[in-house]
């Protein structure tokens, strides 16, 4: 190792070890940050414009945290309490904009992760979006409507003193679907007295866009029918293993079906299921109405098609396949099962979830060459559609389902020519991880160097 290289990692440990000095006990922070500064410091110490006005130091501090109590009131009567919070990370580029999750994983360091992926993410798709993200430990699983309600309407009264379309706009995550997010918006439209795209997500009949439900799940496969195209390789007849159940997981199965690919595997907290036959059209519509309407769980498939099998407690990395895409959670695919997933065969992995790979998987993956896409480039499609809700609002003008989904496919485009233009080296051998942190870098840098001291 050269005396140059050496000093990079030393820089790289360094600067890690006051991220976490600063801000104990945030684990999932501090992955996100040693994932983005071993991909962007090399760059950064090549280019003394950024090391100079100290950039990652000021990227990694968020502009503000505001955190709150939400009190609302159960069937029973009794008052209850949630912690809610809103971690606006930086809107060098654009107006804050990230999700809302509600669970009761929900913590600050989460949120911390969260809104700091976000704002590269957002700043790939070339939209002017910064990067936020916000939520509560409330759970709505197993709540009424009524207490949903109760619960969305306290939190929105405190929360819009803080966002609106020109600062920031949140919208839907885990635990936050087309339900919430109408009680939301319309406490916000209550106390605002006005009508405007302070949130994204919203049903169609008041200012939501076509494909948002979609959007996530598509990209990945759109980003990654790119990574295969570039190997002269498509997805028909490829095989697929998908984590998750949710909209995400079920948009990225319907749009492989779509492409002619083959569907192996669905999950949810209980397990997963494997149909060796295959998932298709007509059982993913029946999955899909399981999900979305009966809210049910994952392990009802077998009773309704009993070739397949349920494996509880597990997570589907064991299955043989071409493609992998966790698109549950974070943290879900650690090295055990990237080494299993190698074995197996597995060509591309593309990550349909926020950080669901842990980092000692990433470094597994990318050291043995596979197709890696990292989420803040394959899950981008969620939040381009946002901004795409957003010119909509604002514009008073919805655009038609080909139209949307058109520029979505264009975006996807996009995020992968960046990732090529700073991911590629000089023999051809592509790092989708380094091309997108850099990326994303250099666009929201450029911005703050830009401001000056800010």
């Amino acid at each position: 190792m050269s005396i140059v290289a050496v000093d990079v990692q030393g820089q790289i440990d360094r600067f890690n070890a006051g991220i976490q000095e600063r801000n104990p006990a945030e684990y999932e922070f501090h992955q996100a940050v040693q994932e983005f500064t071993e991909m962007v410091m090399p760059y950064v110490l090549s280019h003394q414009k950024y090391s100079d006005a100290h950039i990652l130091e000021r990227m990694t501090e968020p502009d503000r945290i505001v955190i709150f109590r939400v009190c609302w009131e159960n069937d029973e009567g009794t008052i209850c309490c949630n912690r809610a919070w809103r971690v606006q990370f930086n809107n060098a580029i654009g107006p804050y904009k990230g999700g809302m999750r509600f669970h009761p994983s929900v913590t600050q360091s989460v949120l911390k992760f969260l809104g700091f992926e976000q704002v590269y993410k957002n700043a790939l798709t070339g939209l002017p979006m910064g990067g936020a993200k916000g939520g509560s430990n409330f759970n709505p699983k197993g709540k009424s409507d009524r207490e949903v309600m109760r619960f969305c309407q306290s939190l929105m009264t405190e929360l819009s003193r803080h966002i609106g379309e020109d600062t920031d706009v949140p919208a839907g995550d885990i635990g936050v679907g087309t339900r919430e997010i109408s009680y939301l918006f319309g406490q916000y439209k209550r106390l605002q007295n006005r009508f405007a795209g302070a949130l994204t997500g919203k049903g169609l009949a008041f200012g939501g866009s076509l494909i948002r439900t979609e959007a996530t799940g598509y990209g990945v496969v759109y980003f990654s029918k790119h990574m295969l195209e570039r190997r002269c390789e498509s997805l028909f007849d490829k095989t697929a293993i998908i984590s998750g159940s949710g909209n995400v997981a079920l948009y990225c199965a319907e749009k492989l079906l779509q492409e002619g690919a083959k569907v192996f595997t669905l999950s949810d907290s209980s397990g997963f299921i494997h149909d060796p036959d295959g998932i298709d059209q007509n059982k993913l519509a029946w999955i899909m109405t399981l999900k979305t309407e009966r809210r049910g769980r994952i392990n009802e498939y077998v009773k309704q098609y009993p070739t397949a099998i349920f494996y509880p407690g597990q997570r589907p990395w064991s299955i043989k396949a071409d493609l992998a895409f966790p698109c549950a959670t974070q943290n879900e695919l650690d090295e055990a099962d990237a080494k299993l997933l190698i074995t197996n065969g597995i060509q591309l992995v593309a990550e349909g979830a926020n950080m669901p790979s842990t980092l000692e998987a990433v470094h597994y993956m990318r050291k043995v060459g596979i197709l890696f896409a990292p989420g803040k480039a394959a899950n981008a499609g969620g939040v381009a559609v946002s901004g795409l809700e957003q010119s909509q609002n604002a514009l008073r003008l919805p655009w038609t389902r080909k139209d949307v989904d058109r520029r979505l496919q264009d975006i996807m485009a996009h995020i992968h020519q960046q990732c090529v233009e700073y991911g590629e080296d000089k023999d051809r051998h592509m790092d989708y991880v380094r091309g997108a942190n850099i990326a994303g870098f250099v666009k929201v840098a450029d911005a703050m160097l830009a401001y000056g001291i800010a």
